[in-house]
C-alpha cells in the first residue's frame, strides 16, 4: 500500500481552517491540530512546559496547567521573548505531528493524513507536508468571526504577525476560499480531498 500523504492546512486568522479539517475528517482523513498540541504541551509537567515557565516565570502557571492568556500578555509586545518562545513551542509541536503522523502511516489506516498549522509558512515548516491548503476569507468577514470571541485590537495585533492570506493561498498547492456558506465550503473540500485521494 502506498504511504499515508502527509497534508497541512493552513490561512488566515477566522477564515476557516478548523472547519475545513472537520470536513476532510467527516469524508475519512485523519487530523491532528498544531493548536491543540501546544494545548497538550503547554503543562507545567512537561518538558516544554517546564522551558517556558523557565523563560517566562512561574506566575504563568494557573492551576495544572499555563495560562496561555497569560503567555500571550508576555510576549506579545516583546519580539524577542515571543521568538524564544516559539523557538520553544514549534519544533516540539512539529514533532509531535511527525510522530502522530508515523503512527498512522505504519497503521495504514488512512488514506490521507492532515495537520491544522495556522503559522506554517511563518514557521518555515512547509517542505515537511506532501502538499498544503490554504483557507481564506474576505478580512472583514475575518474580523466579524473572530470580533464574537475577542476584541478587534486583538484580530489586529495577530494578524501583523501572521503572512498576508492571500500570499499564502499562492503559495499553497491548493486554496479554498470561504466567503459562502458551508455547502460551498463543503463542495470545494470535497473537490480538493477527492483529488487528493485520487493522485
Amino acid at each position: 500500500m502506498l504511504k499515508t500523504k502527509k497534508i497541512a492546512v493552513t490561512g488566515g486568522l477566522a477564515a476557516g481552517k478548523t472547519t475545513v479539517c472537520q470536513i476532510f475528517k467527516e469524508l475519512g482523513a485523519y487530523v491532528v491540530s498544531a493548536d491543540e498540541i501546544v494545548h497538550q504541551l503547554l503543562s507545567p509537567g512537561t518538558t516544554v512546559g517546564q522551558q517556558v515557565i523557565k523563560l517566562l516565570g512561574s506566575d504563568i502557571i494557573s492551576g495544572q496547567e499555563l495560562d496561555r492568556k497569560k503567555i500571550a500578555a508576555k510576549v506579545f509586545f516583546q519580539r524577542d521573548l515571543l521568538h524564544l518562545l516559539e523557538e520553544i513551542i514549534h519544533p516540539a509541536v512539529f514533532d509531535e505531528i511527525e510522530r502522530e503522523y508515523q503512527k498512522i502511516n505504519q497503521k495504514k489506516t488512512h488514506v490521507l493524513f492532515f495537520a491544522e498549522v495556522p503559522l506554517l509558512y511563518e514557521s518555515r515548516r512547509e517542505d515537511c507536508f506532501d502538499a498544503i491548503i490554504a483557507v481564506f476569507a474576505d478580512s472583514e468577514l475575518c474580523r466579524k468571526r473572530i470580533f464574537q470571541h475577542n476584541p478587534l485590537q486583538e484580530f489586529e495585533r495577530r494578524m501583523t504577525r501572521q503572512m498576508d492570506p492571500l500570499i499564502k493561498a499562492d503559495k499553497a498547492h491548493y486554496s479554498i476560499e470561504n466567503n459562502g456558506d458551508m455547502q460551498e465550503l463543503k463542495a470545494q473540500v470535497q473537490s480538493i480531498y477527492s483529488q487528493l485521494t485520487k493522485e
